[in-house]
């Protein structure tokens, strides 16, 4: 194992959703981003040129998050 993949997986930290579409979803982050983007595909009728469309949902580190797991917060008002 190299050096940057050792560092990587020492900043990885175990993370969960909560509310909105994507609850009690876990996953693992690095170096606690402030804000995770989760997408979901929607169904198009006849997209012209392979178009495809994804709802957009944002969760937002809750601050007071110091432990694993972290925990991040729907944001129903974003973006």
């Amino acid at each position: 194992m190299d050096a940057d993949t050792s560092d990587t997986q020492a900043n990885q930290q175990i993370a969960m959703l909560d509310g909105g579409p994507a609850h009690g979803l876990r996953m693992w982050v690095t170096s606690r981003p402030p804000v995770v983007q989760v997408t979901w595909p929607c169904e198009v009728e006849a997209p012209p040129g392979g178009m495809r469309v994804e709802a957009l949902y944002v969760y937002r580190l809750d601050p007071r998050a110091k432990e694993q797991p972290l925990r991040y917060g729907f944001d129903g008002a974003s973006p």
